[in-house]
């Protein structure tokens, strides 16, 4: 008598495949219910795998908030911007290039960030990603100041240190959270203020912050 062997259709699925749906559900719970209140089980139950599956295929709670952060950290819009900056001559474009790129990196993951972001401060392994991704956009703000002060663009007696903290304050995390998250502005109405405000704050001429 021959007997046939259970196949769970989770264990079908490849690697990559589970690791995905867990994924999947982690951000999809952490969302609606608040990083605090989900637990591993939880996790496995709505990725309908075993606990221990979890833990093997992606790590703990914290592991798992790293890894739906840092695509958001490291989006391909930063080198985009980086490269398009570089390019060009004109101060104006500098800026809002800025501010697009910032824009495609909140917006693509909007979600995710305006749900995610306010409670990794009290999640060390997550703050740690979040402060290490705050530091290479001070690096690359601090580029792109340098590259206005190449083009002989910004305000006298503006430092590229105090022009890399203006484009922090215009056009970093807590202005998209501000205006888009807070006070519910659509992301082109906010890029198109950003960017002419952060003109304003940072361009010499006059004619080059219209």
């Amino acid at each position: 008598m021959s007997t046939r062997s259970y196949r769970s259709p989770r264990r079908m699925h490849s690697a990559a495949e589970t690791r995905a749906a867990i994924l999947r559900a982690a951000e999809e719970l952490f969302i609606t219910q608040g990083y605090s209140n989900v637990t591993v089980g939880k996790i496995a139950a709505t990725a309908q795998v075993a606990t221990q599956t979890v833990y093997s295929s992606t790590g703990g709670k914290a592991d798992i908030l790293m890894e739906l952060l840092t695509p958001a950290i490291e989006d391909p819009s930063v080198e985009r911007t980086m490269r398009r900056i570089a390019e060009t001559e004109d101060a104006r474009e500098v800026i809002n290039a800025t501010a697009q790129g910032t824009r495609q990196g909140h917006e693509g993951h909007w979600r995710m960030l305006e749900a995610l972001v306010p409670q990794c401060h009290a999640e060390p392994t997550a703050a740690a990603v979040l402060a290490a991704g705050n530091v290479e956009f001070m690096k690359a703000l601090t580029v792109i100041a340098k590259r206005l002060r190449d083009l002989d663009a910004l305000r006298p007696g503006l430092t590229t240190d105090k022009a890399a903290d203006l484009l922090w304050f215009h056009l970093g995390q807590d202005a998209w959270f501000s205006l888009v998250g807070h006070r519910h502005w659509s992301f082109d109405d906010a890029e198109k203020w950003l960017a002419g405000a952060a003109r304003w704050a940072l361009l010499a001429d006059p004619e080059a912050a219209q």
